[in-house]
């Protein structure tokens, strides 16, 4: 059983390598026909996760999470937010992945012990399972929740109702026996049952110690709990009311565990859990999750936006757009767009990095959603290679575009001010008398 690290854009290779990284690593053969297979399933679906590069050597494409092989090999991909290879960018790669997986799902991080989302130091798999077990120990100490069953069975006694028609229906000789019906008050329902099975899950294939001790410890305080005999009916039938309000923060990490499909995972034969998640709409939904807390309270945000097509045709509208992030506020609007992709504010020849296909996309945004007047922007990753706004591109003499970087470390958007958007006001620290 082997354990690799890489990041995005990789390569893989089944030849000996002297001194593995992040941007090159050797599996086994085994492993590798293994991503080749599920490169071959991704490409039916339109997508692409690795790019075969001769008979020994693959590269990866941007999808970031954890692959486990049937023979035993996990193979971790990382978000390239850096050019550095280091073990201090692994780590800080890893935790960049497990934040943007918190904005994915929308989770407010609750810190306990070894769990937290700082200083837990280990792969993606054993964090996910980290995470539920975090909640599922939130919920057991605040209380389980319980629901009143009817159950119909025969007794030598009576207890609750008699079920007339089926105590008429018995045979001579059987009057002696009572069909009964009454309510149980049980906690057997669908997401106790949906918390077993992934509990089940999480102690069977757990390679953590803190991770193994919690989840038999929780076992057996709930022992008395079913396992789900159909996990899509009873995720269906998760309750939503109030008194299941602390159930759930839970729900992501059940669905990423039982389905893994959330927001991408793979299907098959397949040994232990494998998730793979689209770079791109990572960054997209953290960018738009710390836009919301920047922004006025009275703007409203719409990610994506699809409500405008690029041409007609037949009388029918064709080829909608989709940009990313609309803001609209007191009847102005301001379009924004994520890239993934590693810009350079000092290689002026190469045009800084930027592409001119995501500059054609954003004149048909302007033109659509703007009218071709108002003020676009669009958010890279800041690196150390891209640490402050480009100058202004202009479209037309009303229409201006800004390419900004974000900051991932700090989650702020760099030059966002330059913007006309309505930001909120930050609270100034109280000043204190002498």
């Amino acid at each position: 059983m082997s354990f690799v690290t890489v990041c995005e854009y990789a390569s893989l290779t089944t030849d000996p390598v002297k001194e593995p990284s992040l941007a090159l690593a050797q599996v086994t053969p085994s492993a590798f026909d293994h991503l080749c297979a599920l490169s071959e399933q991704f490409s039916r679906g339109g997508a692409s996760l690795v790019r075969v590069d001769g008979r020994t050597r693959l590269r990866l494409d941007s999808y970031v999470g954890v692959i486990q092989t049937p023979c035993g090999t996990t193979v971790e991909i990382l978000p390239k937010h850096t050019e550095g290879t280091g073990e201090s960018d692994k780590l800080a790669s890893r935790a960049l992945l497990r934040r943007l997986i918190q904005s994915m799902f929308d989770l407010k991080a609750r810190e306990v012990g070894v769990a937290s989302l700082e200083t837990f130091d280990a792969p993606l798999t054993e964090w996910v399972m980290a995470r539920f077990l975090s909640e599922l120990d939130h919920i057991v100490q605040r209380g389980l929740r319980f629901n009143y069953q009817r159950v119909e069975e025969e007794q030598p006694f009576m207890r609750g109702q008699l079920n007339v028609m089926a105590q008429l229906r018995q045979p001579p000789g059987r009057e002696h026996r009572f069909q009964i019906r009454h309510d149980v008050f049980t906690p057997d329902r669908a997401e106790n049952r949906l918390l077993r099975s992934t509990l089940n899950r999480v102690c069977k294939q757990t390679t953590s110690a803190d991770n193994w001790r919690l989840a038999h410890e929780l076992s057996v305080r709930l022992a008395e709990l079913p396992a789900s005999r159909n996990t899509q009916a009873d995720f269906k039938a998760w309750g939503t009311d109030r008194l299941m309000a602390h159930y759930q923060a839970i729900r992501p990490w059940c669905e990423i565990i039982l389905l893994q499909t959330m927001p991408l995972a793979l299907h098959g034969q397949t040994k232990g859990l494998s998730l793979l998640f689209p770079m791109e709409k990572l960054f997209e939904q953290h960018v738009a999750v710390h836009l919301r807390e920047a922004l006025s309270a009275d703007c409203k945000i719409r990610t994506p936006a699809a409500s405008k097509y690029l041409c007609e045709f037949d009388g029918q509208p064709i080829f909608r757009l989709e940009p990313d992030i609309l803001v609209e506020s007191a009847g102005e609007a301001w379009v924004l767009d994520t890239k993934w992709k590693l810009l350079n504010e000092g290689d002026r020849s190469g045009k800084f990095g930027l592409s001119q296909a995501d500059f054609y996309q954003l004149l048909a945004y302007g033109q659509r959603y703007l009218g071709a007047k108002g003020e676009m922007a669009l958010l890279h990753p800041k690196t150390r290679a891209f640490t402050r706004p480009l100058p202004v591109f202009s479209y037309l003499a009303d229409m201006k575009l800004w390419v900004l970087p974000f900051d991932l470390e700090t989650d702020r958007c760099i030059g966002l001010e330059a913007l006309s958007l309505p930001l909120r006001k930050r609270t100034a620290p109280p000043a204190f008398a002498p």
